[in-house]
């Protein structure tokens, strides 16, 4: 029977604590369970893909978005993915890492999508974000912008929108900002 309160006074004292455990493996935080079983019930849509550039370290991983219908059609969108030891109680942080003329994606790589922030609950997975993420591609929402300028072109000219868009994608100048290429 193990003793809870002469174990609790040894590590008050500093002495070890006899493990329960036989095996050496070190055990896997909450978050790293919960990111493995969102990894491996992740149904991604054919355009995207991910990659962990450490296979070791499942709490940060790249998705890999290329959509294949409306304005952003042909491009290569790199999205950086750090899961911290709080998830699934609080969103992984999302970054763009491919600079890109969007109404929802500042030239930080910051991404303004409400499941990221306020409407975030730990019911949600590592699924829900790739589908709001390529949703974004999608349906581009110029009421809650990040990159303002780009929200206000889409809501007054779509088709000079759809220019910028395609001119960013090819690498160049949208305004005074130079955008790398990232078509496929």
């Amino acid at each position: 029977m193990i003793k809870l309160f002469s174990l609790k006074q040894q590590k008050k004292d500093g002495e070890s604590v006899p493990s329960s455990s036989t095996s050496g493996q070190k055990k896997s935080s909450p978050a790293q369970l919960r990111v493995m079983k969102d990894l491996n019930e992740l149904n991604l849509p054919k355009t995207c893909s991910t990659e962990f550039p450490d296979p070791d370290d499942l709490l940060n991983f790249k998705l890999i978005i290329s959509p294949d219908e409306g304005f952003y059609k042909g491009g290569k969108f790199a999205f950086n993915f750090k899961v911290g030891a709080n998830y699934p109680h609080e969103p992984p942080k999302v970054k763009c890492e491919t600079q890109v003329y969007h109404p929802n994606i500042d030239l930080e790589g910051n991404v303004c999508l409400n499941i990221l922030r306020e409407d975030w609950k730990p019911v949600l997975t590592i699924n829900s974000i790739v589908y709001g993420l390529q949703y974004l591609f999608l349906e581009p929402n110029p009421e809650d912008p990040l990159n303002k300028e780009a929200a206000d072109v889409l809501q007054s000219n779509k088709r000079l929108f759809e220019s910028n868009v395609l001119k960013a994608m090819r690498g160049g100048y949208v305004g005074n900002v130079y955008f790398e290429r990232c078509l496929k």
